[in-house]
């Protein structure tokens, strides 16, 4: 069975039994009515996939895998924060008038920096660190600027990644301030996954550990009950993913790239309300 549905069942009851709630509490979310969108969470949650092991998707229910992989490239390749160069409309309820996110997620990534080697972003500083120090214990990015937040439409959420190579593994930790766990959590997972995949092939390495540490872990009471009845479901095993092994570029890297077998999954959740 896949260790990705053991964890994310093991979270989520941990969540449900022992969680704090917000009722009560000043909540600044809201459901589409204007009901304050209320939470079960959990403070400071860590996940560990280990990629050798599996590909971290869930079976629980399906996780849209490509169009993950096409956010998470939008981000860190694209380095954009205008939603037409996605291929969803997954944050067109973000975007200005001027047809972008603001200085937000994949803007961060394409701020040039002055660093020992010459100027250059933050993507392109992990890519030269793994070539050229892997064993730095610098090899890290931030989005969350605070002198760009008032100019940001949403703050980010998964903020922060930190490389480290140990023997031939490329090993990532992915820090989320705030994760909604029904609508998010393993689309995050699989991203960061695919994400340290692609390094790891284009410097040398071989995928190695994913780390997912969260610091508010949070199920919103309208999710309750889709969560208790999902993680009752049948689990199967972990799907095959394969990554086209002659791109050597990160940049070339495309979401066909990319090819997720024998996925044996649960029927979809589907118009699951999404708090904003």
């Amino acid at each position: 069975m896949s260790k990705a549905d053991q964890l994310f069942v093991n979270m989520c009851q941990d969540i449900l039994d022992h969680g704090f709630s917000s009722e009560g509490q000043k909540v600044r979310a809201k459901w589409e009515d204007g009901t304050p969108a209320h939470t079960i969470k959990q403070f400071g949650v860590v996940n560990r996939y280990d990629l050798q092991e599996e590909f971290p998707a869930l079976t629980l229910r399906p996780t849209y895998i490509k169009s993950a992989v096409d956010e998470m490239l939008w981000i860190w390749q694209k380095k954009s924060n205008r939603v037409c160069d996605l291929n969803s409309t997954i944050w067109d309820e973000w975007a200005g008038g001027d047809g972008t996110i603001g200085k937000a997620y994949g803007y961060q990534m394409g701020v040039k920096y002055r660093f020992a080697q010459g100027e250059m972003d933050q993507v392109d500083n992990v890519i030269w660190q793994l070539k050229n120090a892997p064993y730095s214990r610098r090899i890290l990015t931030n989005i969350y600027n605070f002198a760009d937040l008032s100019e940001m439409n949403l703050e980010p959420c998964a903020y922060s990644m930190t490389f480290n190579v140990t023997g031939n593994k490329l090993n990532g930790i992915l820090n989320q301030r705030s994760q909604d766990i029904l609508a998010a959590n393993n689309w995050n997972v699989v991203q960061y996954a695919v994400l340290i995949h692609m390094l790891a092939q284009v410097t040398g390495f071989i995928p190695g550990e994913l780390v997912h540490v969260i610091a508010d872990a949070h199920i919103y009471d309208r999710h309750v009950d889709i969560i208790r009845e999902m993680i009752t479901r049948p689990q199967y095993p972990a799907p095959t993913f394969k990554l086209n092994p002659d791109v050597k570029d990160f940049y070339d890297f495309t979401v066909d790239d990319i090819k997720i077998e024998n996925y044996q999954k649960n029927p979809q959740i589907k118009n699951i309300p999404i708090a904003v």
